[in-house]
């Protein structure tokens, strides 16, 4: 396995690798600077300002190169635009062929291009992240501050390409013509997915999509899944990934991350009372709530581990551990036990299969389908988490069947039970357990295409990933054999975490801190200060999941558009860090109007911020956590359950200070942790990029 830098000139085209950054030159500048400063040769003001100079000039060659190679490109477009007018008005299918395949050529090399693009900035960020490292300054946070805010910044010309949105219509719009002259009366303007049919324009929006971090609501939706990709797609890859490829599976992984969700939210509206049924305190429901999340954090790691050798046996198990927690919260009633009620949970938590789920995703969906197969995972989460309290608000009856009592506290678990089990028979008949990939498979994938394979492939998510942690500071040329390889250790995993992926899972700790803390004691809280009953409870935590598709359309067809993820990211904590704020009793009375308002200030921000936050993490984290036990998907759920155990813990401890003092004594850490993760996102945010 060869070492970055040469990796890097691998991957050049030939005839312009004299524009491209020179790596290697600054590498050696690096090691130089190192020990000049360790002699006392240097101030660190004229290292800034030397390397400032010599990155300055390096991106102006990549710049310069790129608008020249636009240029020629644009005047290939107005030639070939020149012979399509003079085309007769009869189809003439040779000569609109011929057009077309030319149209088509321009645009293999304008993903040529784009490729070009992404090797530069590969080594800007590389070498931006070895200068802070080696010399232990924070040379990035300076010079992205200085160069990529200035009007005429040079480094921006490198991540967003206004110029390139202008070729890629100029050929989708004259291929559109062309086939407009075989027959066809639809416009590209008339029909706004008719430029994304033809394979090379897929290609070309894939491209420049992935460089300038556009979105729209179907990718920004796809980010919360936090499903990584490890490196440009290889045709080996694509066909094991096609092979392994079972629609039906998948859908059953959707299906099973959909009833987890329900699962979850179901006990909501009733868990207050279900507690003080069986002698507890209302706040118990903390605990109650909370047990399923504190199990989960285990059965994550386990169920993770276990899908190395097999998807369909960890979903078999949790299934059958599902049935039983809930058929032990349904019997809790008439044994009259907490401890049953509390067991049934936790049986429930360890049956969490969400990481098989991300990981059936991540390693056995191609990645043609990648990105709507984890908006669809996100999707399901959303629907079963406004499911839950709508099944709770229609589960009102109280019967008894022999000794056993069905009533609304009960009737949930008995409800999942049933729902399990009728999944557990669907898993058993229709599941397609994937071929494993080979270890010669395995190595094919590992060795990553030469450079001139790279435009036949569109520059999908995380292309850059696996060059960004490749041992930054091995000076030999052969970093260690497992620099690529998956993480399957906690100790592994900590070590690949930079300041910026610390800050980033800080805050979806605090965002599901905050979120766990609104939903959780809602029940209690209502129940005390405006007397609602559970069907109103269930009402508003319906209201609130059903407010994160629309959220997330707008913010991922249009916000996300207007400004930089980081810029929305630090704006959502402060509407977090406001809602919080508002939802404190402060003032008497407290009314239903400050808690509806302020709470949904708090979800919608949590909402957004999440997405933006799954974005920006996906990019600082090392592609090593993309596949293997310890992955990116696992780590950030491990976080976010954390959040949500102690957030429970929180409301069970603070209900001994009085139902009257529970709500702020609650909210008071959510606000300590967000004005915390809004410090550290400020200190960090230049390297958030």
């Amino acid at each position: 396995m060869v070492a970055f830098g040469k990796k890097l000139k691998d991957r050049q085209i030939e005839e312009w690798q004299g524009y491209y950054i020179n790596y290697k030159l600054m590498k050696k500048r690096v090691k130089q600077y190192a020990r000049q400063i360790e002699m006392g040769d240097l101030e660190r003001r004229f290292v800034l300002k030397d390397f400032s100079r010599m990155l300055d000039s390096q991106i102006e060659k990549i710049v310069l190169f790129l608008l020249e190679q636009q240029g020629l490109l644009a005047s290939r477009i107005a030639n070939l635009g020149e012979e399509q007018d003079l085309l007769p008005m009869g189809p003439d299918l040779a000569k609109i062929a011929s057009l077309r395949e030319s149209y088509r050529d321009i645009g293999r090399d304008l993903l040529k291009l784009l490729f070009f693009v992404e090797i530069n900035a590969i080594g800007l960020r590389k070498i931006l992240k070895k200068f802070d490292k080696r010399l232990g300054y924070r040379f990035t946070d300076y010079y992205v501050k200085t160069r990529a805010n200035h009007p005429y910044s040079q480094l921006q010309q490198v991540f967003k390409h206004v110029g390139l949105g202008a070729v890629v219509g100029a050929i989708s719009r004259n291929i559109a013509e062309l086939e407009d002259r075989r027959g066809s009366f639809l416009s590209i303007y008339d029909q706004p997915t008719r430029p994304l049919q033809d394979p090379v324009i897929d290609s070309i929006k894939a491209a420049v999509d992935r460089l300038s971090y556009s979105t729209d609501f179907l990718t920004f939706l796809a980010q919360h899944a936090l499903i990584m990709h490890e490196e440009l797609p290889t045709p080996t890859e694509e066909h094991v990934d096609d092979q392994r490829y079972h629609f039906m599976s998948l859908f059953l992984n959707l299906v099973n991350t959909f009833l987890y969700m329900v699962n979850t939210y179901i006990i909501v509206p009733t868990a207050d009372d279900y507690s003080m049924s069986l002698g507890a305190a209302a706040t118990v429901c903390g605990v109650v709530i909370g047990a399923m999340a504190g199990a989960q954090i285990f059965s994550s790691i386990y169920l993770s581990a276990w899908s190395n050798k097999s998807y369909f046996q960890p979903l078999v198990f949790s299934s059958i551990v599902l049935l039983v927690g809930n058929i032990m919260y349904a019997l809790a009633y008439d044994c009259n036990s907490i401890a049953v009620l509390l067991l049934g949970r936790l049986f429930c938590g360890l049956g969490s299969a969400r990481a098989v789920n991300r990981r059936y995703i991540s390693d056995c969906v191609p990645l043609k389908i990648r990105m709507q197969a984890s908006a669809g995972f996100v999707s399901a989460s959303a629907l079963g988490m406004a499911c839950g309290p709508a099944l709770a608000a229609l589960l009102q009856v109280e019967i008894k069947v022999s000794r056993i009592t069905i009533n609304q506290n009960t009737l949930p678990g008995w409800v999942m039970a049933v729902a399990w089990l009728l999944y557990l028979m669907w898993l058993w008949i229709s599941f397609k357990e994937p071929a494993r990939p080979s270890l010669e498979d395995d190595h094919h994938a590992g060795e990553g295409d030469a450079l001139e394979k790279g435009p036949k492939q569109p520059l999908l998510l995380g292309s850059e990933a696996h060059q960004d942690d490749e041992d930054d500071d091995q000076d030999c040329e052969e970093p260690p054999k497992d620099s690529r390889a998956p993480v399957n250790s906690i100790g592994a995993a900590y070590k690949l975490l930079t300041p910026s992926v610390k800050v980033q899972l800080l805050i979806y700790f605090m965002l599901k801190y905050a979120m766990e803390i609104l939903l959780a004691e809602s029940s209690v809280i209502t129940s005390h200060y405006f007397h609602w009953t559970t069907s109103k409870v269930s009402l508003f935590l319906v209201c609130l999941g059903l407010t994160v598709l629309p959220v997330n359309m707008i913010v991922g067809s249009n916000i996300s558009n207007m400004f930089e993820d980081r810029q929305i990211l630090l704006a959502s904590e402060v509407m977090v860090c406001l809602g919080i704020i508002g939802n404190f009793n402060i003032l008497s009375p407290y009314t239903v109007t400050q808690y509806v308002t302020s709470g949904l200030i708090m979800f919608v921000s949590a909402e957004v911020l999440e997405g933006v936050n799954l974005s920006l993490l996906s990019r600082v984290m090392s592609s090593r956590l993309s596949r293997g036990t310890f992955n990116g998907g696992l780590l950030s759920t491990e976080a976010g359950t954390i959040a949500r155990v102690i957030a429970d813990a929180t409301i069970t401890l603070g209900g001994y200070a009085g139902q009257d003092r529970l709500l702020n004594i609650t909210l008071l850490p959510a606000l300590v942790i967000c004005i915390i993760s809004i410090i550290c996102t400020i200190l960090t945010y230049n390297s958030q990029y």
